[in-house]
């Protein structure tokens, strides 16, 4: 069996390196692992058993089964305001006892499905027109939709560019690509005065003059920054992030866990990170080129996509680049939903990467 050993390597040293930066944002002064590490640890065990899972069934099984995946993802993302519990200012998971899901992340699997067999079945010689997209566009807006309404801009955000990274790279014209950027620009102004949470609004203030309220909104990406800088060149060390263990630094296992490590590891370390995620991603676009069709290559490279932009937008807030809208670090950070999320995405580029061998 072909087996794309190199794609495995990389994942499990993205999500070794996640267990180390959940367990020194968590550090607690002893040698014990603390609750948040030890379900990182299980979340991950369970994220590679349902990566080979998905690996060992044929991804033109998945493909006609897309379409029941996105009606239960859309069935619990339904269920999410009448069931989901509540923290973070959000009512995103559902808890089914032992463990909470947040679907919204598997909304972004299921989605990759659908869109990439349509763009699989459609595929107009001379590029995708506006009307070629309606059905498309439609089915996205649904899970994206729901999640908006959690509220949860970040990851809506994610379904929409994954979205959008599948279609220019299918082939939309350049006129109907024209129309969109002016249609996308014109709902900007309504989207701000009419959907836009009073504390969504405020971090983008925040994130233009994060001096202005600096012990308020503007306290998460001004000690991020800090957190950055302080690991200077080397960095202080595993463990040895003051501004981490002196609680200065908000989420730190979570949105700004690249803080963390950035801090312990220094500009040395983040480089070393970087080419780990670059690697990564010119192995899902090398498995995405080789692939027998294109369902296959449409899925490949929307997990890559899945995971550019969220690092891409998570490194963005954690510097400063960008406004801090709730987006995990793939493979990093701490949480069970986006874990397993992305790792699925990994165990279908695995077995769209070993069946173009297999007739």
């Amino acid at each position: 069996m072909h087996f794309d050993w190199l794609l495995f390597v990389l994942v499990l040293a993205l999500v070794g390196i996640g267990i180390m930066g959940v367990y020194s944002a968590t550090f607690e002064g002893h040698t014990r692992l603390s609750s948040l590490a030890v379900r990182q640890i299980g979340w991950a065990g369970l994220g590679f058993i349902a990566m080979l899972v998905v690996f060992a069934v044929d991804y033109r099984e998945l493909e006609r089964l897309g379409y029941f995946f996105f009606g239960v993802t859309l069935v619990l993302l339904l269920l999410v305001p009448i069931l989901g519990s509540f923290g973070g200012g959000a009512r995103r998971w559902i808890s089914f006892g032992f463990f909470s899901l947040q679907p919204s992340e598997l909304a972004k699997i299921s989605s990759l499905l659908v869109l990439a067999q349509y763009l699989h079945l459609v595929a107009p010689p001379q590029g995708y027109a506006l009307r070629d997209l309606i059905y498309p566009g439609v089915i996205m807006a649904l899970p994206a939709g729901l999640v908006l309404t959690e509220p949860n801009l970040g990851t809506a955000t994610i379904i929409g560019l994954v979205a959008m990274t599948l279609v220019f790279a299918a082939g939309i014209r350049l006129n109907s690509l024209a129309t969109l950027g002016t249609v996308a620009g014109g709902l900007l102004l309504p989207f701000w005065h009419f959907y836009m949470k009073p504390y969504q609004k405020e971090r983008i203030v925040s994130f233009l003059h994060p001096d202005s309220d600096p012990l308020g909104t503007g306290y998460h990406m001004i000690q991020s920054k800090i957190t950055i800088g302080s690991g200077q060149l080397w960095g202080k060390g595993f463990l040895q992030g003051t501004q981490n263990r002196l609680e200065f630094l908000p989420e730190k296992h979570t949105d700004f866990i690249f803080a963390v490590l950035a801090e312990e590891w220094g500009f040395l370390g983040v480089c070393i990170l970087f080419l780990l995620y670059g690697a990564l991603l010119a192995r899902l676009l090398v498995i995405a080129g080789k692939a027998r069709d294109r369902f296959g290559s449409f899925v490949v490279l929307g997990g890559a996509a899945i995971v550019f932009w969220q690092v891409l937008i998570n490194v963005g807030m954690n510097i400063g680049f960008l406004p801090v809208v709730g987006v995990p670090l793939p493979f990093l950070s701490y949480g069970g939903s986006s874990l397993l999320a992305v790792m699925l995405a990994m165990g279908l580029a695995l077995n769209v990467s070993t069946r173009r061998f297999l007739f």
